[in-house]
Formats: C-alpha cells, structure tokens, sequence
C-alpha cells in the first residue's frame, strides 16, 4: 500500500510539498512549546507567593490557544493559512519576551501574561494539522495529518535538549530559553511562504454557506470528534503540566524531569507514523477507542508507584493515547464537514477542545500542589481526575457506535 497516490499531478505535488513544509513547522516551531511547559511550572513556582498556582502560567497557555482558535480560523478563512500562521509566530515571540522581562524583573502576574500569547501561537500550531488536508485529497488526509504530527518528533528531541543548554545559561534561572523561544519564532516563519494553500472559495448564497454552529454540534460525528479531541489533549495536558512538578518533588533532578517529558513528546510523535495507515485499514473509531484504552493504562500507572519507571511508562503511555485520540479525532472532523464550513467547524472544535484544556490546567496545579501533604499525593490526585474525562469520551464514541448500529 502506498501512502501517496501513485498518480504525480500537480495537486498531488502541491500536497505533498505543503505536507513537507508544515512537518518542518512542526518540528522547528513546535519545540518551543516543548521548552516552555518543561520549565514554565518550574519557573512559576520559583515566581509565585501561594504554589498552588505555580502551574498558572500554563494554564495562560491554554487559556490563549482557547480565546484566539475562533479569531485565528476566521482570520485563515479570510486571509488565508500563511497570514493566520504569521500572527503565531508573532504572538509566540512576543509571549517569549514578556516571560523574559518577568523573569528579570520577578514578576509572577507579568509571567502569567506572556503565556497569553505563547497561547496564541499553540493555537495557530493546532491548525497545521488542518491545513495539510487543504490540498489533500481524501485517501491522503489521514496520513497527511499523521505526518505533519510526525514532525513533532524533531520537536521532542529539540526542546527538552535546548533546555539543557539554556534554562541555567544565564545568571536568571531560566530566562536563557525563553530568549531561544523568541529566536526560534522569528527564524520559523520564514516557513510560511513556502506556503502555498489557496483561501477557501467565498460564496454568497445560503445555500453554499454550509451548517450553523449549531447544526454542525449536533451532527454526531462532528460532536464525538470534538468530544474526543478535547479528552485527548485535556488529560494529556492535565497530567504533563504537573510531570516536572511531581519529578522534581519526588526527588529527581530537574534534567530528569526534562527527560521524562522528551520520552512523553517522542511518545506523542513516533506513532504519527503509522496512525494514518491504522486508520485506514481499522477504522477511525477502532483507533480512537484504542487511544482511549491507552490513556487509562497511563493513569493506572502513575498511581501505583512514583519510581522513575513509572514516571517514564506513564507519560510514554500518555503520549500513544493522545496520538492516537487525538489525530483520529481529527480525522473524523476533517471528513464530517464541507470546505465551506472549513473556518467555522475548526474554529468551534479548537475554542472547545481548548476550552477543556483550560480546565485540565487549571485542575492541575490545585490537584498537584493542593492535594495531600506530599508531591505523592498530588500525583496520584492528577491521575484519579482522568477517569471523569475517559467516562465521557468512551460514552460519546458508544453512542457513535449504537447510532451507526441503528442505520445498517
């Protein structure tokens, strides 16, 4: 089986190409996000004065990604992707430098503020995935999306390695990679005009104006797919944010902390390269179903020991889940919706799968710092919280299922 259409027509070359150029996006520009939530739990709890909210400036993070996704695809709707993917990298370097101001000058709020527009830019980094199935045709999404998400492989290698080298380069702990992060975003969006992915056509009668929100929620693949999407990415997100914390306070170093989250990024990556093909021979919902199974083995793990083994299996665990949760949502949603309704379907999905991954973050730091006496405590606190958010997910997907049942 080939993963590319035999047939080399100039659409399928101009797929091919954005894929390339979105994959090398992700890697380079990804790595930022990697660097940021290694330290920025780290950092915020040397800022804060109530360590419960030492995992705030993340949740700032995810706050952004929430508030610019609806922005964000409207303005890619319009303008088109290159233009949406430059307010990213901008916003990204812009985020980086307020972090690095209020490292300097010690200033936890001003912190909290950068990640607002480093929210910016991971929420523009959700929509590669979307654009690589612009110019894709329907056999190539799939793997168009796994591949793009492949490129967070170089990510996972890059970032936690960068912080090695920076977060103690400098006499201010830390500030040295959030400098990186500013340098990384401005030599990245060169990316973009290579670019080349034509607006979505504009049309001017109702009837070609696709769905409603309203009427796309309740389409039952559009709903299970952003139900899905938002599990995946809020228990990932809820249980790597408080990682570093829970490392260190369990009595490991700060480099190991950052190799734990290398092995949960690789983890998160490494199956992009076949979750494509797995979709397409077993079906999106086998996939997602098995990503579900996953992520509760995670939880499992990490409540029954706090060796180093179990940090390192529990995040591994974590990152398949997501992948594979997460791009056969994204799958499902990318076949559920015509191109007219490109900018409006993606915007809602990412405003609610972010959304989720606002609450997860902010759960987070309270059930890390908050729970129990002990770092063990707040660990195993993160852990147990992923059982209401699988309930759901695995009842959506049932539903699915029953519906699709009740047709044949």
């Amino acid at each position: 089986m080939t993963d590319i259409p035999l047939k080399d027509t100039p659409d399928t070359r101009k797929a091919r190409r954005n894929v390339i150029i979105l994959v090398l996006a992700q890697a380079f520009l990804g790595a930022q996000m990697s660097m940021i939530f290694t330290i920025a739990g780290l950092a915020g709890q040397s800022l804060a004065a109530n360590l419960c909210f030492a995992t705030l400036p993340i949740s700032a993070i995810v706050l952004g990604s929430m508030l610019a996704a609806t922005p964000l695809s409207a303005a890619m709707q319009r303008f088109g992707r290159r233009v949406g993917f430059w307010i990213g990298t901008s916003s990204g370097a812009i985020g980086a430098g307020v972090g690095a101001f209020a490292l300097l000058h010690q200033n936890f709020w001003l912190f909290v503020l950068g990640g607002l527009f480093t929210g910016v830019y991971q929420s523009s980094q959700g929509f590669f995935r979307f654009a690589a199935t612009d110019t894709a045709d329907d056999a190539f999404k799939p793997k168009a999306i796994s591949y793009v998400l492949a490129g967070g492989l170089a990510s996972a290698i890059i970032g936690p390695q960068l912080v090695k080298v920076t977060s103690q380069a400098m006499v201010v702990p830390f500030l040295g990679t959030y400098l990186t992060v500013i340098g990384i975003n401005l030599v990245g969006s060169f990316l973009f005009l290579f670019l080349d992915i034509p607006k979505p056509p504009v049309s001017t009668h109702a009837h070609r104006l696709g769905r409603s929100r309203m009427e796309l929620l309740k389409t039952p693949r559009v709903a299970v797919a952003i139900i899905v999407g938002m599990v995946s990415y809020a228990l990932m997100n809820l249980v790597m944010t408080s990682t570093p914390l829970a490392v260190v306070g369990c009595g490991f170093e700060q480099n190991t902390a950052a190799d734990v989250v290398s092995a949960h990024v690789l983890a998160m990556f490494i199956p992009s390269f076949f979750t494509g093909f797995l979709i397409s021979k077993f079906g999106v919902e086998k996939i997602i179903a098995t990503g579900l199974v996953i992520l509760g083995l995670a939880g499992i793990v990490g409540m029954v020991g706090v060796e180093l083994e179990n940090f390192f299996i529990a995040l591994v665990l974590l990152g398949i889940g997501w992948n594979f949760g997460f791009i056969g949502a994204t799958a499902m949603l990318s076949s559920a919706h015509e191109p007219s309704e490109r900018g409006r379907v993606q915007g809602m999905n990412d405003l609610i799968v972010f959304g989720g991954v606002t609450v997860a973050s902010l759960a987070s730091g309270g059930l890390m710092n908050c729970s129990g006496g002990s770092a063990q405590d707040g660990w195993a606190a993160v852990n147990l919280a992923m059982v209401p958010f699988l309930t759901l997910a695995g009842g959506a997907l049932i539903w699915l299922w029953m519906l699709a049942r009740e047709k044949a």
